[in-house]
């Protein structure tokens, strides 16, 4: 029987979910955190400061301590990685649970090493990280422990992790700093284009939801937006169909397909045919956009599809590899400086 709490954090840039032993996914909030720039002390975490965000008085400031998958604002993560540990793990304080951290593959050492610090500062014991494409393909279900090529996408808010994956290791990688924050930069940059109307970043994340596709529609969608017009100062409401968003999302679609040709490229012929035979699979909220598995299929001719839960693959794969910590280990995809 095991005393100490075991739980696996996939901290995105966008939301933070949290898998714990024998219980699953316990925690699901969006990563953002709300300050008093006076006092320095945290006044809401997840959902109840998403809320404030561009809502918020002088004195109090709703930010995202993660930015391209990395820790931005380190003391304000570790005051967030100490808010999940005491939410999730109810009991004694000097019980200090074990975690098992996501990184996106391309961080550096010192970045890697500032997520386990933080969490240690927050009152966790064993801290640990794994690579985000490897526990995509653990929670999508991949046979990655055999000899054979898998390939994932991992799509998040703030970076694409692309990943081959066999015998329980990754073979060929690449960490794209581009992911759904960058999808909701470029909506709101065409909204104040062509309508001169400035919107935030809820506004332009509920129209990529809505009616955001990377491939052609039947039939194609529209929706009324809100905002600011930068001309008049006045609130003003303007329709947009769905071939504009397309159009507006179409520079961070080209440069993850790009960046998918380049691996597909680099694999070793023996794991091409594999991956030709079993397909690539997405995983993270930005695979839910519509139609980006038609686009890909028809840019690399390999089938693509999008895994069951995509938005929770890496938080149920991290869960799983804390399950098989041992083996995982041993094929290097957890790290523990």
């Amino acid at each position: 029987m095991r005393l100490i709490p075991e739980i696996g954090i996939d901290l995105g840039t966008a939301n933070i979910l949290v898998y714990r032993r024998g219980k699953g996914i316990v925690f699901t909030e969006p990563t953002v955190v709300a300050i008093n720039t006076k006092t320095k002390r945290v006044l809401a975490v997840g959902n109840d400061a998403r809320e404030m965000l561009g809502r918020t008085p002088g004195n109090i400031t709703a930010i995202r301590p993660m930015k391209d998958g990395v820790i931005a604002e380190y003391t304000v993560t570790e005051k967030m990685l100490e808010y999940i540990r005491l939410k999730t793990v109810r009991g004694p304080q000097f019980v200090k649970p074990t975690a098992l951290i996501c990184v996106p593959s391309g961080v550096t050492n010192v970045e890697r090493r500032a997520v386990i610090k933080a969490a240690h500062a927050a009152g966790f014991g064993r801290a640990m990280t794994i690579e985000e494409p490897m526990a995509a393909a653990i929670g999508a279900g991949l046979p990655i422990s055999q000899a054979g090529g898998n390939m994932v996408v991992d799509i998040g808010g703030g970076t694409t992790d692309i990943a081959v994956i066999s015998l329980g290791g990754i073979v060929k990688s690449a960490s794209l700093r581009i992911g759904g924050n960058k999808m909701d930069e470029a909506i709101i940059r065409h909204i104040r284009n062509v309508y001169n109307l400035a919107i935030g970043e809820p506004t332009a994340e509920e129209l990529k939801i809505r009616i955001g596709s990377a491939y052609p529609l039947d039939p194609e969608l529209k929706m009324n937006v809100r905002g600011r017009d930068m001309i008049a100062g006045l609130p003003k409401t303007v329709e947009v169909s769905s071939e504009e968003i397309r159009e507006a999302l179409s520079e961070p679609v080209r440069q993850i397909a790009e960046k998918l040709c380049q691996v597909l490229e680099e694999t070793p012929p023996e794991l091409s045919s594999d991956v030709i035979e079993r397909g690539i699979v997405l995983t993270g909220g930005g695979a839910l956009l519509r139609g980006l598995d038609m686009l890909l299929t028809q840019v690399t001719q390999i089938p693509v599809r999008v895994a069951d839960n995509a938005l929770d693959c890496v938080a149920i794969g991290t869960g799983r590899a804390l399950e098989e910590l041992d083996a995982i280990g041993r094929s290097g995809a957890v790290t523990n400086l």
